[in-house]
């Protein structure tokens, strides 16, 4: 192991240690980035497999109304214009999401104008009579009424959390959208796309120029040369960096099963939702969709929903209750380091879309770097 001393150690090879160790080369700062894993890109790593952009955790489409976050990633790569038009299948039959005036008119026959929608909706939600949801169920009956519920909420729900909606608070559904317009586009950013030839490429290019050593534990680095760096930018788990002492953040996890297919096409699609308890996966993903590929083979992902225990990849903070009083006690203690700056979904224990992780990166080059991007 090398005894060279840096500026800055990144502790994570993804878009947070990306943009910061970037932005920090480009200040003439020497840094380090180490990750665990034996690949950069984080979770938004991306691996060819016959010719074809393999998401390997989940599919990634990135989407802002960002302006600046937008300009930035294009330095990195050319974006093309794959807008996110996702399928639902329940017992046998496709539905558009999010929930549309496509949706709506296949579900009820004869609704084919927004009034017609807006009157049978009003009319499933008066037909449940809740006063105040005391559950995930009653909250989501009182805001699309039963039959959306029952087709397009309740078993993928059930799946994604590991438990019955009625045993699931309220507050996790805020709100579901509805659209009244013949719209399939899932986001309403002004700009969205993937990166052609995947995000591995884009990060690759972002950390041009920066050290990085990969299948590196913090712990084992710094046991080693605890002063191999002025300050460090931590993104892994913020309960890991002080070995669980306070006790365990906890996550939903996910499992990925992958396959080759000998066809061309299977599903039409990038993404179909699975919304029955009784399959057991979440969602398919079919990639080649992604990036309009014509390739003679496909491969496709089957998603499933998972619990974590310590050890697992943690995806999905369970921002309840008891993990926000834990977090904001490690939080505190995070405060108190000095030379080590928490950034990115695990330090923050945050989930973040792809741009909002960027602009908080933005925030930390600032409060670090003193550069404004």
């Amino acid at each position: 192991m090398s005894d060279s001393h840096y500026d800055y150690l990144v502790v994570g090879a993804g878009l947070t240690g990306a943009v910061f160790a970037h932005e920090a080369h480009k200040l003439g700062k020497t840094c380090l980035v180490i990750d665990r894993r034996d690949h950069i890109a984080g979770n938004i790593y991306t691996e060819e497999v016959e010719g074809i952009n393999v998401h390997k955790y989940g599919a990634h489409i990135f989407h802002t109304s960002l302006v600046n976050v937008w300009e930035y990633v294009n330095q990195f790569a050319e974006f093309n214009n794959y807008v996110n038009s996702p399928v639902a299948l329940y017992k046998g039959t496709t539905y558009n999401m999010p929930f549309n005036m496509n949706t709506f008119s296949k579900m009820w026959d004869g609704v084919v104008t927004p009034a017609q929608a807006k009157a049978k909706i009003a009319e499933q939600i008066a037909a449940e009579g809740i006063g105040e949801p005391s559950n995930l169920e009653e909250q989501a009956l009182s805001l699309v009424g039963r039959d959306i519920f029952e087709a397009l909420v309740k078993g993928y729900t059930e799946k994604q959390w590991g438990r019955d909606c009625k045993d699931l608070p309220a507050s996790i559904i805020k709100r579901l959208p509805c659209r009244f317009t013949y719209d399939n586009n899932y986001f309403n950013d002004r700009f969205q796309g993937i990166p052609m030839g995947g995000y591995t490429k884009m990060v690759e290019r972002m950390l041009e120029g920066v050290e990085v050593r990969l299948g590196v534990e913090y712990k084992d680095l710094i046991a080693e040369q605890p002063k191999i760096a002025d300050r460090t930018i931590y993104c892994g788990p913020v309960d890991a960096f002080y070995d669980f002492k306070l006790g365990t953040l906890e996550y939903r996890s996910l499992r990925f099963e992958s396959e080759i297919l000998e066809e061309e096409n299977h599903q039409g699609v990038a993404v179909v939702n699975y919304t029955e308890r009784e399959v057991p996966w979440t969602r398919i993903i079919e990639h080649k969709h992604f990036e309009y590929g014509t390739q003679p083979k496909t491969v496709v992902t089957r998603e499933y929903p998972a619990d974590w225990a310590p050890g697992d990849e943690p995806y999905y903070p369970l921002n309840n209750e008891k993990n926000e009083a834990l977090y904001a006690q490690y939080k505190e203690l995070a405060e108190q380091e000095g030379s080590v700056v928490f950034a990115g979904r695990l330090g923050g224990y945050k989930y973040y879309d792809m741009d909002k992780c960027i602009a908080a990166a933005f925030d930390l080059v600032k409060a670090e770097l003193g550069v404004e991007l």
